[in-house]
């Protein structure tokens, strides 16, 4: 039986009556509304193709035939609980563990990257019996209430910081205490990692881990400075911590060179746990938290069961192992490198034309693009971004901000993004940003505070 569709403003309209307020949309005051996709592209009611250049939740495509094939049989086969035995789970876990280093062989299979991360933290405090975690500044870790209390970007906004939290400064070394002219950045920014910890203990807490995404998106689209993270590793286990790598945006081979963004800081480089999200299923509800035996053994002997009604359950788990075949066979982690490379190389070539363009980061098809009012402040320009967003998506291309004064465009799109896409991006990009200069930036700011994104 088809389902009813409705007209645009109707659906709208329901939605506003039924679904949380607190649940906004992209583009909330004229929102897109989409039918179906395929690969990068999403299509409206309309037929109206829009380049999706922000769904790193569909990794390797909206709607990969190999994957709907996948879920499809195995549906029709079998779903079950968790708890009968079965060979999806292993197979998958399996094949997982071939892509991390060795020590990080025990996988707790749950439904969502707010629940790895939660069960994260759970495994982190047990392991060590230590309560207090350090986090940087402007992260987010999810949305469950252990997680809130470890987010600065939501905890501001709500009850305010835990006693048993540390923030530490975020590693950006284009806003942040030690910039790109530092001679070690890395080392600096580790450094206000060892006082924070120092502070923490003259005041009797003790440090259970340090939770980090392998690479802060909501923080900016942040690279971390070469060997922050391993000096950071010492300093967090020296205090009896762990290193717990958030990677549920990053993992899956977005960076291209590797599988996981931790990688990028050395072959010797390894976190205690990996948490695992969003491009783990193509948007089916899988996530996944990696760990070592000890942390592990230390989790069992609590005597408290753990079990996960459908985290690694069969569908779960065929879709996960498509998705890791689709990544080999169409060599998404190549195209992620050519792809990047040739986009992050258009823009920094619009960077020499547009002055609002303060820099450009990234790495594979994980890209960040600062607009701010003058290069020398380096004042984020929030206003114009919001103005680029809304007139790209104008030209059907979905784009967002982030950072913490939502002046970062940023680049997350599915895998399979093209050479071409890249170059249509750019090109509207440039017509735009031509239109944004000081004659006209007094109207945009303007039309912004009308406009609510």
């Amino acid at each position: 039986m088809a389902l009813e569709v409705f007209h645009k403003d109707e659906t709208l309209q329901m939605r506003r009556k039924l679904i949380g307020q607190s649940c906004r949309l992209f583009f909330s005051r004229d929102p897109v509304k989409i039918v179906r996709a395929r690969g990068q592209y999403l299509y409206d009611e309309n037929g109206m193709q829009y380049l999706d250049c922000i769904s790193n939740v569909q990794h390797v495509g909206h709607c990969h035939p190999s994957l709907t094939q996948a879920a499809a049989a195995q549906m029709d086969l079998l779903n079950s609980n968790t708890r009968f035995l079965h060979d999806n789970i292993v197979l998958y876990a399996d094949r997982l563990a071939a892509t991390l280093p060795k020590k990080l062989c025990v996988f707790y299979f749950v439904n969502s990257g707010s629940e790895a991360n939660d069960l994260a933290l759970r495994l982190a405090r047990q392991y060590t019996r230590h309560q207090d975690v350090i986090v940087l500044d402007h992260a987010y870790h999810g949305h469950l209430t252990s997680l809130i209390d470890i987010s600065p970007y939501k905890f501001r906004k709500l009850g305010g910081q835990k006693e048993w939290v540390h923030v530490a400064p975020l590693p950006d070394t284009y806003h942040g205490i030690y910039r790109e002219d530092h001679p070690d950045p890395g080392q600096a920014y580790a450094d206000t990692m060892k006082s924070l910890i120092d502070e923490a203990h003259k005041k009797g807490r003790k440090i259970s881990s340090f939770f980090a995404e392998s690479l802060p998106s909501v923080g900016g689209q942040i690279i971390f400075p070469t060997g922050y993270c391993k000096r950071v590793a010492e300093y967090v286990r020296e205090a009896g911590g762990i290193y717990v790598a958030d990677e549920i945006q990053t993992g899956f081979g977005r960076v291209g060179s590797h599988f996981w963004a931790f990688q990028l800081q050395g072959e010797d480089f390894c976190p205690d746990i990996v948490t695992m999200g969003k491009p783990i299923g193509n948007g089916h509800p899988i996530a996944c938290v990696a760990t070592t035996e000890e942390i592990a053994t230390a989790f069992t002997a609590n005597g408290v069961e753990y079990f996960n009604t459908f985290g690694g359950n069969p569908v779960s788990c065929a879709i996960g192992l498509a998705v890791l075949d689709v990544i080999e066979k169409e060599d998404l982690r190549g195209n992620a490198v050519r792809v990047g490379g040739h986009l992050k190389q258009l823009l920094l070539q619009l960077q020499t034309k547009h002055p609002l363009i303060g820099d450009v980061r990234g790495v594979g098809l994980f890209i960040g693009m600062e607009l701010v009012k003058d290069r020398a402040s380096r004042k984020p320009a929030t206003e114009e971004a919001a103005h680029l967003v809304r007139r790209l998506k104008e030209e059907r291309i979905v784009m967002s901000t982030d950072g913490p004064w939502d002046s970062v465009i940023k680049f997350k799109p599915p895998m399979c993004f093209s050479i071409e896409d890249a170059e249509r991006v750019c090109t509207c990009i440039d017509q735009i940003l031509r239109g944004c200069n000081k004659r006209n930036i007094k109207a945009i700011n303007r039309i912004n505070r009308m406009v609510i994104m």
